[in-house]
């Protein structure tokens, strides 16, 4: 690489994001003292933890493996209070490591990227901010994350409505005190069912809006003991490294053994029951090794979750809205919950099943279904994020021998390893399509990619290669495989956000790869020992 011609706008490398992704990125690359900047639409780090505050927001991997695990020292000195850590204890994580590894002087706030275009003659990227900034770099990598860019409501007459109305992926940074209103939320997926409880407590009415039945086991969170800490900052090494050597990169689940239908009914109810007891998704889901690839087998742990659901609901007509049977359990996100069907043996909450009564549009008063009107004080929508692909499309990328990104990926998503997309060089993507990302511990995904791309990067730097880019027909290959994969296990077969289904219009493509980040993280590794093969470097 070359010594950057003019530090107020040309570096070696651009990263967009200054999420979990964008600041290992920024610290992991200073190694190789390249002149690097990052550049975030926010005014602060935390990325999806900046911008998703809603009432309830909390991980849902266990915060001591929920963490950055390339410093020792940072395990080590950093307290998390809870279980399942909650929005604002992850915000201050972020926080934190930015000022303990002195991240911010790299990173420019308040930027959007608006286009980024690739000179083939000269192997620079040029990227256009909204306020119309120009800056260059020989490598852009995109840390714009998976579940950015919020799907706005669409619904006809939102500008009339005379209320407050929110997104529960751009929620304000102060308080929203919903004490004697009446609220209306439009969506139950991960989001909705972690905002319902909270905003149940304080709303004078709360009405649920629900188009699609989910499930959602208990998260049973509570306040780390002191000693259970103590023990896994001890033993943190060995945790990484069978984390590394597991499908989700999260240590203390062993891989099952046995397939569910093996069992007898007593013998499964038993399990069911303990892992329901125990809370969290990976336990929940990891009971037997064909949950996610056999119908029967799924078909028995659905049942079990729809039983949970009428024992604690108690207007039957209302658990029965709420019990899920258009989807197998785990083809969707599996939401962690507090509380979250409890919710509705409250007096001040409503059920209306909007997919028997759709939403016809928002008035000045508040919602109108085919059969009602619901006059709100405030709507909340949460209704998701454009997945995977959005934050990346929301940029207009191009390259000068004319490839256009939204055209290339006009009917889905086609990259190699999930790092690349051929006919676009020096454009490296961090956990991008094709790869584990969301169906793995997001920064365990995080690292392994930033690791990779360092490892890449470092071969440019000392052999002087001008560009870096995936071949075509090993993307094809990566593609197919990737489909390959998905197709072995029940997850197409859903209408969830990983496919592309609530986003109107979006081609139908199922986006992570689900081998597991451990098989994963073995291709890559091998794909770098045979001299990078399948991507082209040239000097």
């Amino acid at each position: 690489m070359t010594a950057a011609a003019n530090a107020s706008s040309q570096y070696d490398v651009v990263v967009i994001g200054a999420g979990f992704a964008g600041m290992y990125t920024l610290h992991k690359l200073r190694a190789l003292n390249l002149n690097i900047k990052v550049v975030e639409a926010g005014d602060n780090v935390g990325g999806t933890w900046y911008w998703n505050r809603y009432p309830g927001a909390r991980c849902d991997v266990e915060s001591l493996e929920y963490s950055y695990s390339f410093s020792d020292e940072l395990q080590q000195e950093w307290e998390w209070p809870e279980r399942f850590a909650a929005q604002p204890d992850i915000l201050k994580y972020a926080n934190h490591v930015a000022d303990r590894f002195d991240l911010r002087r790299d990173i420019q706030f308040n930027t959007r990227v608006k286009s980024a275009v690739f000179d083939r003659q000269t192997n620079l990227w040029t990227l256009t901010t909204t306020k119309g900034e120009i800056i260059q770099a020989q490598f852009c990598i995109m840390a714009s994350g998976n579940l950015s860019l919020p799907r706005v409501p669409d619904f006809k007459g939102l500008e009339n409505f005379k209320g407050k109305w929110y997104h529960t992926g751009q929620w304000p940074h102060e308080k929203v005190d919903f004490t004697g209103q009446r609220v209306g939320i439009i969506g139950t997926g991960a989001s909705g069912i972690q905002t319902i409880p909270v905003v149940a407590k304080e709303a004078k009415h709360l009405t649920v809006f629900q188009r699609s039945a989910n499930f959602s086991v208990p998260s049973v969170n509570y306040v780390l003991p002191p000693e259970v800490v103590k023990k896994h900052k001890e033993n943190y090494k060995q945790a990484r490294a069978e984390a590394d050597r597991t499908p989700f990169g999260i240590s203390g689940y062993p891989p099952p053994t046995k397939s569910l239908l093996e069992d007898s009914a007593e013998a499964r109810e038993e399990i069911f029951e303990k892992k329901w007891n125990t809370g969290g998704n990976i336990s929940f889901l990891y009971g037997y090794k064909d949950v996610l690839t056999n119908k029967e087998a799924n078909e028995q742990l659905s049942d079990f979750v729809r039983r949970k659901i009428r024992g604690i609901v108690k207007d039957a007509k209302v658990a029965e809205i709420l019990c899920p049977n258009d989807h197998y359990i785990g083809t969707k996100r599996l939401p962690l919950d507090i509380g979250y069907f409890e919710t509705y043996n409250r007096d001040n909450v409503s059920l209306v099943n909007i997919k028997n009564a759709p939403i016809v549009e928002i008035t000045e008063k508040g919602i109108k279904t085919t059969d009602a009107e619901y006059e709100f004080d405030a709507i909340i929508f949460a209704t998701g994020f454009d997945a995977m692909t959005g934050a990346i499309m929301d940029i207009d990328i191009q390259v000068s021998d004319g490839h256009e990104l939204r055209q290339k990926w006009s009917e889905g998503p086609k990259t190699y390893l999930g790092i690349m997309t051929a006919g676009f060089p020096n454009m490296l993507i961090i956990t991008g399509p094709g790869s584990p990302s969301v169906k793995t511990n997001m920064i365990s995904a995080i690292e392994q990619h930033v690791d990779w791309i360092f490892d890449l990067l470092k071969c440019v730097k000392e052999s002087q290669y001008k560009r870096v880019e995936a071949e075509l027909e090993a993307e094809e290959s990566w593609v197919k495989h990737v489909n390959e994969v998905a197709d072995s296990t029940l997850y197409p077969l859903a209408n969830s956000w990983y496919v592309g289904a609530n986003i109107p219009g979006k081609p139908r493509v199922f986006m992570p790869y689900v081998a597991g980040l451990d098989k994963y993280r073995v291709i890559c590794n091998e794909v770098a020992a045979e001299g990078y093969r399948g991507i082209s470097l040239v000097k």
